[in-house]
């Protein structure tokens, strides 16, 4: 099994924790998501037109650019976090320019050689998958796919068609953190998803209270949490670490308890 895989066998749902790379204390930051019990951790590259990303991720690009943040800096960051933490999945997510600009092979083997579990990439769509797809799976790196709100049966086998991983499923039409699905359409959507993939299913978009990730967990495979942990560095700086590890570990609790609910 991979490490993905065995994130997603759990008798939980996965808790799947995002924060950007170089805004704040990274390396506390992620050894503090994994103590607070996160199942999957999203790395978020840096760019300067986040143009899927409300205004607490905008934000934290913003920051960590402004502190010289560069490709090189995330993969050290990403190998260093491998050797502390061999067990954890590591996905990075951002989008097509940082990953495609020196070549799809030079990034793949930079996931590889990092311990980089897998890859979100916002802006490539399933029509294009050439740039990215082949040299990552070659390299034995999950592309993860995003499904959405719009996406009908029409569409959805064109993004299923070599995704791995998870499907990641952006519960709202629109940009991170401003605003929840209803669960009933969290509900149904879900159940759709599933009756097309036996990739497990991660939720995410808006997720901001514990019993919000318990009612998600109950029936989706993972529950994807960012935007609230970003707002969190925002506020405490450098010194994060201990609140990430609260909030997140409330988070787990929450989740935990839904399943066996």
């Amino acid at each position: 099994m991979t490490r993905l895989s065995s994130a997603f066998s759990k008798p939980h749902a996965a808790l799947v924790t995002f924060i950007t790379a170089g805004d704040g204390d990274t390396a506390a930051n992620l050894d503090a998501l994994v103590a607070g019990g996160a199942d999957v951790i999203e790395l978020g590259m840096p760019f300067t037109d986040p143009m899927a990303d409300g205004p607490a991720i905008q934000e934290a690009n913003i920051r960590s650019l402004g502190a010289g943040t560069t490709t090189a800096d995330i993969f050290a960051i990403a190998a260093a976090f491998r050797a502390r933490h061999p067990d954890t999945p590591l996905v990075l997510m951002g989008y097509a320019n940082p990953m495609t600009i020196r070549g799809g092979e030079w990034f793949a083997s930079e996931c590889n050689k990092a311990g980089v579990d897998g890859v979100i990439c916002v802006d490539i769509p399933p029509e294009e998958d050439a740039e990215l797809g082949p040299v990552l799976r070659a390299a034995g790196i999950d592309l993860i796919r995003l499904a959405t709100p719009t996406t009908d049966k029409a569409r959805l086998p064109a993004v299923l068609d070599g995704a791995s991983g998870f499907l990641y499923y952006v519960s709202v039409a629109g940009i991170t953190g401003l605003q929840q699905a209803a669960q009933t359409s969290i509900d149904e959507a879900v159940a759709r998803l599933k009756s097309y993939t036996d990739l497990p299913v991660a939720v995410g978009f808006g997720v901001r209270t514990p019993e919000q990730a318990a009612n998600i967990a109950q029936v989706a495979d993972g529950v994807v949490v960012g935007s609230a942990l970003v707002e969190l560095v925002a506020r405490h700086g450098s010194n994060a670490a201990g609140a990430l590890q609260d909030y997140v570990a409330s988070l787990k609790h929450a989740i935990v308890a839904a399943r066996k609910a």
